[in-house]
């Protein structure tokens, strides 16, 4: 899935990806909102920025996060 900057999502499963850390399963059912997509990487395994309500910016995986805007 292509992530776009401003987009809201969640943080709904753990990743399984290397780049995926234990404290990050904190983050698990977290809200937040693309930062930096890494448009210019074209990469779906990029980590992109998220900034999380609550918790900060962090750069996560992308098979942890679903958009938003579909579950409204």
């Amino acid at each position: 899935m292509q992530f776009r900057r401003g987009q809201k999502i969640e943080v709904y499963q753990p990743s399984k990806d290397e780049a995926w850390e234990s404290y990050m399963g904190d983050f698990i059912g977290c809200h937040g909102i693309i930062t930096d997509p890494d448009t210019a990487i074209n990469d779906p395994d990029a980590l992109i920025e998220v900034s999380l309500q609550g918790m900060g910016t962090h750069r996560l995986p992308q098979d942890c996060l679903r958009p938003l805007e579909s579950h409204t």
